[in-house]
């Protein structure tokens, strides 16, 4: 097989021809930051998880093109392309793919970009997940780094082979690992997950050569789900990833579902993979500052003027909305206003929550101001739904009329009010809403630790559900409202009790709290704000722990893993329940909170918000 060299003085990549993957890379005097013990064409590649509408042909697959163009080529730029055309004979998912590499006079580094294609016609699919992957040398790349805190040297190939499975595949326990201070770690690559909103730079240093491999994601807009979706980020390998769609914590609803005959088309990325170097390899973990400079440099210039597809749109193609957020709640004195750091975005019409499933189109997002004033730039031309939530206030908000952006334009909207959902005056609340659990106690782990977490994020830390049984040995959690902390007294997961034999238990919580004078013809209104669910149930009882039929019952929800893969959240869900007054008794009354589905471990849920409110009152 043939292969194409791109080389600007500083970079070189060599790609296969005609499938378009990496086999190369030269920078700084090293030959290869691939791994050269690999197959030349599982170095670095895109690829996607998909199957046909049957379920009889699926499977995870590399896109190889069958086709090499240049498309253009100056002194100051080259970009080629590696075309894949689907035919109905192929065992293949019915997708078009135009796969780009883009390199720039001066630049540390190139661009890659693919634009996916359905035509009118064909036979419908279930795309789960696409990607780009790079698999790093073992021989040049040790540390890892994620954020400005979750940075380390981290384990081999070879020290997982030698280490204990734990309670699923992707969990091992290290045993005499190369590097000795990992031994007793666990490693698992769900622990090195990030939000989308903060996943603009990751990558890989080599201390021992000090270089680093970074990829450099300049807009989300590309990405599935929103800003808060989670996803991998890169693993034990070194491999480092660039992920655009997956279904990780969330399940199948994140799966993108086209029909027979659906058309479809979207451009994925451009991304960034940036190199750099020090002279002086102990200070090599200073690269991670130099890739923040760049991330940066290449965010302001977002949307780039240079690729040279017509399915990517430049700046001038593109249009902005701008307007102000606020919030009006009849039943506070305190917090109305400004929408103060509101998460504000644009996606494809749907209803309030449609935007946390959207997996086919393009979303666009930024924050307020302290005032509630936004500004969304370098849209792409459509009919959108402008949606919003506020750090600490209940609800999503969607703007009722459908806001359309054509190229160049400006587009003021009125003065938005959002009003969050609410229906009587607030008796007690726990936690925060803020879409995650953060908030509630994460206990220390008495085993299996992974350093990185022990004064951060704890949550990430690997079997965090047995503590449940440990900290709750026979009876479980009891908070009592006024007296108890959410932050010391509320488990951030409502998990199940492991029992010796290797079963478990059905857990019931409770919440105590005094109602001085119950209106027994009135109804209050409990509201229950999930951060994440994982084929679970909550059921509610008020005062009778034993009744056979419960108050009210979310029903089996959620497919999220967020328990398992050490995620403080995955999809957020809202429900409500409306309890007669004569459930409730003056004084000390009690609701139990019932998880009842018991098959496996990692059933449960994770609580955002619970707040009790009275009957409606007049506000006046």
């Amino acid at each position: 097989m043939f292969q194409v060299e791109m080389d600007n003085g500083i970079v070189k990549i060599t790609v296969s021809r005609p499938y378009g993957n990496l086999r190369g890379i030269k920078y700084h005097g090293v030959e290869n930051l691939l791994d050269d013990d690999l197959d030349r064409d599982e170095r670095g590649y895109w690829d996607c998880s998909w199957e046909d509408v049957n379920g009889s042909n699926g499977k995870q697959s590399m896109i190889l093109g069958d086709r090499f163009l240049v498309i253009m080529r100056t002194n100051n730029q080259v970009e080629v392309s590696f075309k894949t055309t689907w035919k109905s004979s192929d065992p293949l998912p019915a997708l078009n793919v135009d796969k780009r590499y883009v390199m720039l006079s001066g630049s540390s580094g190139f661009y890659t970009y693919a634009i996916y294609e359905r035509l009118k016609g064909w036979p419908g699919m279930f795309l789960w997940e696409t990607r780009i992957v790079f698999k790093l040398s073992q021989k040049w790349f040790q540390y890892m780094a994620i954020s400005d805190t979750r940075q380390k040297i981290m384990p081999t190939i070879a020290d997982r082979e030698r280490g204990q499975s734990l309670a699923y595949p992707e969990a091992v326990l290290l045993k005499n690992p190369m590097n000795s201070e990992l031994e007793g770690e666990v490693d698992d690559k769900y622990q090195y997950s990030s939000e989308s909103k903060n996943d603009r730079v990751h990558g890989w240093i080599s201390l021992n050569s000090g270089i680093g491999f970074w990829i450099i994601t300049p807009s989300n807009e590309f990405r599935t789900a929103g800003p808060l979706k989670q996803d991998l980020t890169g693993h034990v390998g070194p491999t480092c990833l660039s992920m655009f769609m997956s279904a990780h914590y969330t399940g199948v609803p994140l799966n993108a579902t086209f029909e027979n005959g659906e058309p479809w088309k979207k451009v994925f990325g451009p991304v960034f993979i940036h190199l750099n170097s020090v002279s002086d390899k102990t200070k090599a973990t200073s690269l991670w500052g130099d890739a923040k400079q760049q991330t940066w440099k290449e965010i302001i210039s977002w949307p780039y003027s240079f690729p040279h597809s017509p399915d990517f749109l430049k700046s001038d193609q593109r249009g902005s909305v701008i307007g102000q957020l606020s919030v009006q709640d009849q039943y506070l004195k305190v917090g109305n206003g400004p929408a103060r750091f509101a998460h504000v975005g644009l996606a494809a019409p749907g209803d309030a929550r449609s935007w946390e499933f959207q997996t086919k189109g393009y979303q666009f997002w930024t924050r307020t101001d302290e005032h509630g004033n936004f500004f969304i730039k370098a849209i792409l031309p459509g009919a959108y739904n402008l949606h919003a939530w506020v750090p600490g206030v209940m609800g999503n908000y969607m703007y009722e009329a459908t806001v359309t952006v054509t190229p160049g334009s400006v587009t003021k909207l009125p003065p938005l009010v959002f009003k969050p959902p609410r229906d009587g005056p607030t008796l007690w609340e726990i936690g925060i809403p803020n879409r995650h659990a953060a908030e509630f106690y994460v206990p220390n782990v008495t085993k299996n630790i992974n350093k990185l977490y022990l004064e951060q994020d704890k949550f990430r830390q690997y079997g965090l559900w047995e503590r449940y049984a440990e900290l709750y040995p026979e009876n479980d959690l009891v908070f009592t409202v006024g007296t108890s902390d959410y932050a010391k007294d509320w488990f951030f997961a409502h998990v199940l009790r492991s029992l010796p034999d290797g079963k478990f238990k059905a857990t019931t919580w409770q919440i105590v709290f005094d109602l001085p004078k119950v209106d027994k013809a009135g109804t209050y209104k409990l509201r229950l704000e999930l951060a994440a669910a994982h084929l679970a149930e909550v059921q509610v009882r008020v005062n009778r722990r034993d009744a056979i039929r419960p108050d009210f019952t979310t029903g089996l929800t959620g497919r999220d893993d967020a328990i398992a893969r050490h995620g403080i959240h995955g999809v957020h869900r809202s429900f409500t329940a409306a309890l007669p007054g004569s459930l409730f008794v003056n004084g000390r009354n009690t609701i139990f909170l019932h998880q009842p589905r018991n098959q496996h471990a990692f059933q449960g849920v994770m609580y955002d918000y619970i707040r009790l409110e009275g009957p409606p009152q007049s506000t006046h």
